[in-house]
């Protein structure tokens, strides 16, 4: 995907942040919650608590946050989560997916419309972007793991369908039935992943200029600050020269 490394690196400078963090732990807690409800509280028998688990270990989430999380889906007072995406454009018309995890679809609904028409966006129908998007699993490892080569024949053997490789790491997509399978062949073959998850990843992106990009930047922070919001995917393309002003 044009663009994923520039993306990452919003993600990572952010993810820097203190605050960012807390809200990052408390998102991750609630799918690891609402993943060992719907299925096993044993990650090992469950795929998607697995996933989740793993995910929260990428970023360090204390041991005891997620042992709490799982614990919490076995109480009776756990909270009842929805599911939802919701789909609109974003300044410049940018495809935006947002998916989010609540106890009030009115509630979240509103805040959600709200921070598209507040940020120069509009939230559209369900379906309405989405065909632009793939669902794929995607596993991120750092450029340490070994060469382009290295990291190609290990993804080949591991049944994904992609490699994309620079100087920041190695991304390597597969399809998203597959990402259990793919990341469990590849931790064998290269150790540890930096991230494995199920993404939307763009068919084509949108490049923007630099007031654009400002305020797409402000459409993203907004959303995610939202607790009911999960994870925001946008198909966009920044250049260096815009990137190196934001």
């Amino acid at each position: 995907m044009a663009g994923h490394s520039k993306w990452a690196n919003i993600q990572h400078r952010k993810g820097r942040q203190d605050a960012v963090r807390a809200k990052l732990f408390s998102k991750l807690s609630k799918e690891i919650t609402v993943a060992a409800k719907m299925g096993d509280p044993d990650p090992d028998k469950n795929p998607r608590l697995r996933l989740a688990v793993k995910e929260a270990k990428a970023v360090s989430m204390p041991k005891d946050n997620i042992e709490r999380a799982i614990k919490k889906s076995q109480g009776g007072d756990a909270e009842n989560y929805d599911e939802i995406r919701y789909e609109g454009y974003g300044p410049g018309g940018v495809a935006v997916i947002v998916e989010a995890m609540t106890d009030n679809r009115n509630r979240t609904a509103s805040n959600v419309r709200s921070t598209f028409s507040k940020n120069g966006g509009n939230l559209g129908e369900t379906g309405s972007v989405a065909f632009m998007f793939d669902r794929k699993g995607q596993i991120v490892y750092p450029a340490s793991v070994g060469d382009a080569d290295t990291v190609l024949l290990a993804a080949i053997d591991a049944g994904a369908e992609d490699v994309e490789s620079n100087e920041d790491g190695h991304v390597i997509w597969c399809a998203d039935t597959d990402l259990g399978a793919v990341s469990s062949a590849l931790e064998d073959a290269l150790g540890e992943s930096e991230s494995t998850k199920l993404v939307w990843k763009p068919q084509t992106t949108t490049e923007l200029d630099l007031d654009g990009a400002r305020t797409l930047m402000k459409l993203i922070d907004a959303l995610e600050d939202d607790d009911d919001v999960q994870n925001v995917t946008a198909n966009f393309e920044i250049s260096d020269e815009v990137m190196a002003e934001l």
